[in-house]
Parts: C-alpha cells; structure tokens; sequence
C-alpha cells in the first residue's frame, strides 16, 4: 500500500513501505464508525479471530474485538496494522532493501512512535477513512494511540490509551537495554546481518525471559510458580545451571525459546529503542504542553498490580490532559495480573469502554474517576 516514501522523524526517507493491517465488522456509509486499534510490542496485526480452523489460538485481542464484545464488531468497523519496523508483514529490518536486494538489517532507519502513526495514518488514507472513531491500545499501543492524538487532532475524536505513559521511564528503558545487549551480545547476531545464517536465537530468547518478568505481577508468579521445582529439575546433576530447577525458570526458557519462532531480533532492537524515545513533551516535567493542540476526548485506564507502567503513570497523563481542559475519563482497575491484565481483563473493560464509545464526543469537561476500582 502507499505511501512510497516516508519522511522519517530522523531525516531520513524510508519506502516503498508495505503495511499488514486486519480489519473486523463494516465500515459505515459516513467511514465514521472505525477504530484503529495498536499492538504492543510482542503483537501484530492479527488481533482477533483465527485465520485457519488449525491456527492454535485466536488474535492478540480477540476477548475484546468481536460481536457483543468492548470493540463490537457489529457497531465498529475495527482496524489493527502491524507496526514498521516490525517482522509480520510490514517493512522492517527483515524486509529487502530495494537499494542492495538483500535483507535491511541494521541498514533499516530508526523509526519512532511519531514514524509509526505517520505510516498508519497513510493507510486510513489508503482506506479512504479521514477520521476515526477512536485509537486504542495498551502498552506501546497505547504510545501510539496517543501520539496520533497529537500528530493527527482532527483525525480521532476518543482516545483509550491502556496500560501505558506519557513517556518511557528509565527503569523500562534499562530493562529494554538489557533485552538488546543479550541479542548483541550473541555470536550469531553478527552486526544484524545474520539473515540467510545461523539466528541469534539465545540472545533474543533472554530479551524476551526479562520483558516477560516484567509484564506479570509478583502475586501471578507467585500463585502459578511459587517455589515448586521444575517437572526437568536438574537435581542432583553434574551441572546445576544446565537444566531449570525451578518451575519459574523452565516456563521462562519456554516462553524465550518461543519467542524466537515468531519474531525477529532486529525488529526487537528498533521497536524497543522506539519505545525507550518516546515522550509526549520533551524537555518538560509535565506532560501538559502535549496535549496544547488536542481535541480529542480520553478514556485512560490503568490495573493496579501493573508495576512496568504503574497507576500514577496514568495519573500524570490525566493530569496533563486535564491541565488543557479537555474531557477524560479514569478508571483505575483492580487486577492481580500485572501488566499483562490489559489483555486478560477484557471483561472488566467491556463496560467501561462501551460506555465511553457511547457518548457524543462533542463534551468539553473534565472527568475524572480517580481511584475507580473495578472488582
């Protein structure tokens, strides 16, 4: 899909770009039902549904995104792409450079969040969509369900930011760089050009072993692992580091070893240093100035067991919001699953989002429902 060229934040123009995007339920005869809904990190485009009846699992979202559901499909004609930069389909560092006929690698410009939206804008263009209904996402999903409020505020009239912040804090920026210095640190990575070779697939597993600690809560490890050993334990073996003695660490090498089939390691290393970049106002204590030129209205929620983007990083984004005087709602969730729970709590947001979907949009006010616990 167009466009050929993109104009990069950094200067630099990328293209000609392809962008894998899914789409559920019928656009409208005004194209004014459509939400454009953003993958995390580890996600893509395939958001809800099964593509085959062999396909293990549905989409990322599917306990949100369908008939009946918080997103339903037989109101809402509902958009998820997979990021640039990415490795489902959408140009990234696995993609052919058109310049040499081989894989980008490291050749591949940095991207940022504002690159992304700008690209994903260009496919509502490509769908002939001026404006949406709504953004939405959770975790860097939620990074670039705001963004777009800021790049396009005459394109989106509710924003549903999950899960997420204004801007990335150094303790998620030290954890990704210990993800990428894994992947660089693995013999098989060979300054990103490993395509066509052997995959640094240890390096990668690791990163995803520490992203994934981060994405539960202490109390998920603790009910589903506590202490109990591994059904593998290495016992009394020569080599006690070998094999896991716990069942904690035998799920995470499982969970890395995983990993690795399905993503690549460069898309790691972009997508991550995207996140770690973003900040809604550069320069500023608070996040305030961002929002000056929004006109969207904002639906922010957080789950309280989320330590990778704590309640009080959702605060200050309604907070910053409020200061413009613009309408946003906060629902603050009880939830014992970490930051996984914008995933798993889909039935604790249904009403919450339905509502919020419900409403004109044209309300100028302040609403805040700080605190709000949803059992």
């Amino acid at each position: 899909m167009p466009p050929d060229k993109l104009s990069l934040e950094s200067g630099k123009t990328l293209g000609p770009i392809d962008i894998v995007y899914e789409t559920y339920g019928e656009l409208n005869r005004d194209n004014s039902n459509a939400i454009l809904v953003f993958h995390a990190l580890s996600g893509d485009a395939h958001a809800a549904g099964y593509h085959s009846h062999s396909d293990p699992k549905p989409g990322w979202w599917d306990n949100a995104i369908g008939p009946a559901k918080a997103f339903d499909t037989n109101r809402y004609f509902v958009i998820c792409a997979n990021v640039i930069g990415g490795c489902q389909g959408s140009t990234g560092p696995s993609s052919i450079n058109p310049d040499t006929g081989k894989p980008f690698g490291l050749k591949f410009p940095l991207v940022t969040v504002k690159d992304t939206v700008k690209a994903e804008a260009a496919l509502l263009d490509h769908l002939g969509i001026g404006r949406v209904l709504a953004t939405v996402g959770g975790s860097m999903g939620g990074f670039r369900a705001l963004q777009f409020a800021l790049s396009y505020p005459e394109r989106c009239r509710l924003i549903i930011p999950i899960a997420t912040s204004g801007r990335q804090s150094a303790q998620n920026i030290a954890f990704n760089e210990i993800g990428r210095r894994a992947i660089m640190a693995d013999p098989h990575w060979n300054g990103g050009d490993y395509y066509g070779s052997e995959f640094p697939a240890a390096g990668l597993s690791i990163a995803r072993m520490v992203g994934h600690v981060t994405y539960l809560s202490d109390d998920t490890l603790k009910r589903k692992f506590g202490r109990r050993a591994a059904a593998d334990s290495c016992g009394g073996q020569d080599d006690p580091f070998d094999q896991p003695y716990f069942a904690v660490e035998s799920y995470l090498r499982h969970k890395g070893k995983a990993f690795t089939r399905r993503f690549d390691a460069n898309s790691y290393l972009y997508i991550t240093k995207a996140i770690d970049l973003f900040d809604l106002a550069p320069g500023c204590e608070l996040l305030e100035p961002g929002f000056r030129n929004c006109k969207s209205r904002f639906l922010v929620i957080s789950f309280t067991s989320d330590w990778l983007y704590p309640p009080y990083q959702s605060e200050d984004l309604v907070n910053g919001i409020r200061a413009n005087g613009l309408s946003v709602k906060y629902h603050m969730i009880e939830s014992r699953y970490g930051h996984d729970a914008f995933l798993l709590e889909a039935d604790k947001m249904k009403d919450i989002i339905s509502r919020f979907l419900d409403l004109d949009g044209t309300k100028k006010h302040y609403e805040v429902e700080e605190g709000y616990p949803i059992s």
